[in-house]
């Protein structure tokens, strides 16, 4: 069972999608985060992508390495990413993902890693830097948690690594829709529906599309043939310009094009 997954077919079944809505935590502090946070939940987006700030986040662009090098400035700590999902998760009901890279996770220790996202009341993780065939470990730890496992597909991924991320993921697959870093963009690249096209081919029930996602009409235009809408970049330069009330209103904005 997946709550990630119960969330995205629910709103599927509403005849729309999932709007994904992320922001690292810690910026610009801790208990801002996750106030921006539970502003999301309450105001459209349906499931939360929470960031973990890392040193090296090589597929993240400059608004969102601007957040996490603050945070990381400020003294964040991996503990901080357990805090901030277990406030998440007493105030609202929304499933939480963590986004992290994978060596935060290697040294922490990843049964460790994992009984601390479920204590937390977390759903599962993000792994940009994971591919599934050198994912052994965080799948058995994952089957034996019950953590959703969400795995990137990208539009130069061949027909075999898309059919593995498929049999691999619980909750969704990640459809990169461009082949760069993330950032808001004034096109959503072709590439991303035709990568979804490939994931159902490969037999994918859950797809979610992001990097390049920043207007109404892109999240509507993303939810014609995929799963859900990943929104990052816009919705951290909101919290960055404006605070927990500019977060809140941009993802207002975007789940309701008002």
């Amino acid at each position: 069972m997946s709550r990630v997954a119960d969330v995205i077919a629910a709103r599927k079944g509403e005849g729309s999608g999932a709007l994904v809505g992320y922001l690292p935590v810690g910026f610009p502090d801790l208990a801002t985060s996750i106030e921006a946070a539970i502003a999301l939940a309450e105001n459209g987006v349906d499931v939360l992508e929470l960031g973990l700030p890392y040193s090296d986040p090589v597929m993240d662009g400059v608004v969102i390495q601007q957040a996490t090098q603050q945070a990381l400035a400020n003294g964040f700590r991996l503990r901080d990413g357990f805090e901030a999902v277990a406030a998440i998760t007493a105030r609202v009901s929304t499933p939480v993902l963590l986004m992290t890279y994978w060596n935060p996770v290697l040294q922490f220790g990843v049964d460790r890693f994992a009984d601390e996202l479920v204590a937390a009341g977390g759903a599962g993780l993000i792994t940009p830097d994971l591919i599934p065939d050198e994912a052994a470990e965080w799948l058995a730890t994952s089957e034996r948690t019950g953590l959703d496992r969400v795995f990137l597909a990208a539009p130069s991924s061949t027909k075999a690594r898309l059919e593995q991320a498929v049999e691999r993921s619980r909750g969704f697959v990640y459809a990169v829709s461009t082949m760069g870093i993330t950032g808001a963009r004034s096109d959503v690249d072709n590439a991303a529906r035709g990568l979804v096209s490939r994931l159902r081919e490969a037999g994918a029930t859950s797809a979610c599309v992001g990097l390049g996602i920043s207007t109404p009409e892109q999240v509507h235009e993303v939810l014609g043939y995929a799963d859900g809408a990943i929104v990052g970049s816009l919705l951290v330069k909101a919290l960055a310009d404006g605070g927990v009330d500019a977060v809140a209103a941009a993802a207002s904005y975007l789940a309701t094009g008002k």
